[in-house]
């Protein structure tokens, strides 16, 4: 799989979105799976998959009278590259600014604090063991 570009759109995001859940579908599934949420038309959904295409992030395959796209860059891969974009661009490269923002600006209930902290003693433990 290719490397993601930095950032994707609101709308190629929604395309990906649809490929990676169902690992390839026609311009027409995409359209129908975005029909409800976006409202736009058959031909802008084919337009954004043939330009998102000649980027890299999706491929084609005829099957009859259709093309099936396919993504290229892996769902983890754009959520990486996009978080480590939003670090970039709002809190200069700190990520410890961003966590600190999200804990102030968040709305968390008493479950999902308890599984915070877990997840922070067992990324401490993991950092422990390899020596950091």
């Amino acid at each position: 799989m290719k490397q993601p570009p930095r950032m994707l759109g609101d709308l190629q995001l929604a395309i990906m979105r649809v490929l990676w859940e169902r690992r390839e579908a026609t311009a027409t599934d995409v359209h129908r799976a975005l029909l409800e949420e976006r409202g736009l038309a058959p031909t802008t959904i084919a337009t954004m998959l043939r330009k998102m295409e000649s980027r890299g992030l999706v491929a084609h395959r005829a099957s009859g009278r259709s093309f099936l796209y396919q993504p290229l860059v892996k769902e983890d891969e754009v959520h990486r590259s996009m978080v480590g974009e939003l670090v970039d661009r709002l809190f200069g490269g700190d990520t410890k600014a961003l966590v600190n923002h999200l804990l102030t600006e968040g709305d968390f209930d008493r479950a999902e604090i308890m599984e915070l902290r877990r997840r922070l003693r067992a990324a401490d433990g993991g950092r422990k063991e390899r020596g950091s």
